[in-house]
């Protein structure tokens, strides 16, 4: 007896056929950001899944890890694991539980300078990881585009803390924010997919 045909719905559900027509619309919806005038600028309303955002610096301790808690908490909250790669400077534990991260679902990778590009590809291309943060210091455009690399194989948020003077040089990153201190406010330098709001946005820390 030939096997029942099933129909073109039910195996769109299964995922066995493609349609260009639906797209991935669905897949291309952001982790929200928790901030909500962030979130109306960016066309997915969130931090862009399976990509490189970077936030440029004019130093640490500006408010760029504030600006993730939210979005880590809710990660950690549904049991994905967050790792950052070689920060700067100790996280402080009681700061994050605070902003509702779960401290075991947080890693910290201690690595050389000459690691630390490493090791932050290989969480993101691990698939074990829902964000990764790390500080690359380099100006190199061919490593950055393995980190985006990385980031939409492993189907992770790859968050890269720079200083803001690679706000000049080209990225391969989905989206570029830039912390300005003389307004205090970011600056959406590249948005992949959407228009760049003209006015800095204001975001509560």
């Amino acid at each position: 007896m030939a096997p029942a045909l099933q129909s073109l719905d039910a195996l769109l559900a299964a995922r066995t056929v493609w349609s260009a027509g639906r797209g991935t619309r669905c897949a291309d919806i952001g982790q929200p950001t928790g901030h909500a005038a962030l979130d109306a600028a960016l066309p997915g309303g969130g931090w862009p899944p399976r990509a490189l955002t970077e936030l440029l610096l004019p130093a640490d301790g500006v408010g760029e890890i504030s600006l993730l808690f939210p979005a880590l908490s809710r990660i950690t909250a549904a049991g994905g694991r967050v790792v950052l790669v070689a920060p700067p400077c100790i996280p402080y534990a009681p700061a994050w539980q605070a902003a509702g991260v779960r401290l075991d679902a947080l890693d910290v990778v201690e690595a050389s300078h000459t690691d630390a590009l490493w090791a932050f590809e290989q969480c993101l291309r691990s698939g074990a990881c829902a964000a990764v943060l790390g500080w690359p210091d380099t100006g190199d455009a061919r490593l950055m585009r393995r980190l985006q690399v990385a980031a939409d194989s492993g189907d992770c948020h790859a968050f890269a803390l720079r200083d803001r003077r690679h706000a000049a040089n080209a990225s391969p990153a989905a989206l570029r924010l830039e912390y300005l201190p003389e307004v205090q406010a970011w600056q959406v330098r590249k948005c992949r997919g959407g228009q760049v709001p003209s006015q800095p946005l204001r975001l509560a820390s």
